[in-house]
């Protein structure tokens, strides 16, 4: 014993077993809460790219950020985009098996013994370079034909709201995936840190919605971090974000001093990496209650602005001011910006009901795009609109020109997509003369989220997470870059 400890203090260098064990759990500690306090410390580039947030894309990015404007509910594309004369000629008359093709149907047109045709509730007319045909019902969507690439080819297996809703969000039909925003801030990052990378903003409209679930905005087996932050209408936008009376700042600042260190030393012992999530959670509420009030106060915006959004984007909680929130906060770093209007479910009296739906949005969604363009943010900023299906080209039950609906309609449908390296002013994709089929250029889910992520310079076959054993990503097996799409 005594020569082993006269080697050891002749020579620091050599360190016996005893000495290495017992400053082994030192090190070892050491090393861990320098992960925690510098999260890219043991970085390498494996790590990066199968398990760990990218931080910078793979490749030069044409889009910072992504502003999604999904209309819940599915928006039937024969009074949005997709002009089909065809339909009004031969009103009345029942849809061919020849182009229905045995396709599954909803349990509300099952049992149909005939399918009529109906025609779209309003005229068409072309706007742009392109003579893009866009419905009455959205002139001011008319006004940015040139600025809009409109996609009438999109489709998917999906034909039930709660699955179709959570496959466009997620990539799967099936609940516990990590949603779009959430891969977005995985892999980008945040631009402002006192914001969230990733905020959702929901409206309502008169029509019959459907219900939103915050597993839509889920961060699922990825960090909590990277979880969507719903931002409400009135006085709290976040709940519990504010201090509760008689704590002051300095209080707070001392409160979580103290948590963090007990959250710290509680890392160390356990190295569950979900502690070092909810330490990052308490400081961006602690940041968010400064930054977020400033954001969302839109009394310093000029009357121009007012009247370009339209009156409602005075009035919390509607579409219009929720439009103009995600150009604030598009502006303020904030990477995806969902926005949820609900009320598209048009089964019965569709003229009128997609008539309010289509004032709540159409002013409103084409001043985003003008409000981002006279900024210079529209080439990187990529704005998506559309819904998670499309609408049947037939009358649900018996047939009524005056008052009737579309049923669920997954083989066909439109949506548009602007600025952040999208083509401007394009048309892509076409269905048959029926607007039951696609005819050319299809467009499925897991190539529109490919699509996506290349705008914002990553490789969707590279952005993958382990999980259980398996290798996980927005796209799961499937997907390809549309590369006519891009500018």
């Amino acid at each position: 014993m005594e020569e082993e400890q006269k080697n050891t203090d002749e020579n620091p260098l050599k360190v016996n077993r005893r000495h290495f064990f017992s400053q082994l759990s030192v090190g070892i500690g050491s090393l861990a809460l320098g992960s925690l306090l510098i999260p890219d410390l043991f970085k390498t580039g494996a790590e990066t790219v199968a398990t760990q947030p990218l931080g910078i894309p793979h490749f030069a990015p044409k889009a910072k950020r992504v502003i999604y404007l999904f209309q819940a509910g599915a928006p039937s594309q024969f009074e949005t985009f997709d002009h089909k004369p065809t339909l009004r000629k031969r009103m009345g008359e029942d849809l061919p098996d020849s182009v229905r093709n045995g396709q599954r149907l909803t349990g509300m047109t099952s049992e149909q013994e005939s399918f009529p045709l109906m025609p779209p509730a309003v005229g068409f007319k072309q706007y742009g370079q392109a003579g893009s045909w866009i419905s009455d019902f959205f002139p001011h969507i008319g006004k940015i034909a040139d600025d809009i690439c409109i996609i009438r080819s999109m489709h998917t297996e999906a034909i039930n709201h709660d699955p179709a809703i959570t496959f466009f969000q997620t990539g799967s039909q099936q609940s516990g995936r990590p949603s779009m925003g959430s891969w977005m801030s995985y892999g980008l990052g945040s631009e402002n840190k006192n914001l969230p990378s990733f905020v959702v903003l929901t409206s309502r409209g008169k029509g019959n919605s459907q219900g939103l679930y915050s597993k839509l905005w889920s961060s699922g087996f990825l960090d909590s971090k990277h979880q969507g932050v719903l931002l409400r209408s009135g006085k709290d936008p976040v709940l519990y974000l504010n201090d509760p009376d008689g704590l002051s700042r300095s209080d707070k600042r001392h409160l979580l001093d103290h948590v963090s260190s007990l959250n710290k030393l509680h890392h160390v012992e356990t190295g569950d990496d979900e502690i070092e999530s909810r330490i990052a959670q308490y400081e961006m509420a602690y940041r968010m209650q400064m930054s977020v009030p400033d954001v969302m106060d839109i009394s310093k915006e000029p009357q121009s602005i007012i009247d370009l959004y339209g009156e409602d984007c005075q009035v919390p909680g509607t579409y219009a001011a929720n439009a103009l929130q995600a150009r604030r906060l598009a502006e303020n770093g904030v990477r995806f910006i969902q926005l949820y209007h609900q009320g598209w479910d048009q089964h019965g009296n569709l003229h009128n009901e997609m008539m309010g739906q289509a004032k709540d949005v159409d002013q409103a969604s084409a001043a985003l795009v003008m409000d981002l363009k006279q900024r210079g943010m529209l080439e990187d900023t990529l704005v998506i609109w559309g819904g998670e299906f499309g609408r049947s080209n037939y009358c649900q039950g018996k047939f009524d020109p005056t008052n009737y609906g579309r049923d669920h309609h997954p083989r066909a449908f439109s949506i548009w997509m602007a600025g952040g390296g999208i083509k401007p002013g394009m048309n892509y994709g076409q269905t048959d003369e029926f607007g039951y089929n696609i005819v050319e250029n299809p467009v499925h889910i897991n190539d529109f989220h490919a699509t996506l992520m290349h705008t914002l310079g990553l490789d969707h076959e590279q952005m993958i997470y382990k999980h259980q054993g398996r290798r996980f990503r927005l796209t799961d097996v499937a997907g390809n870059v549309i590369k006519d799409l891009l500018a």
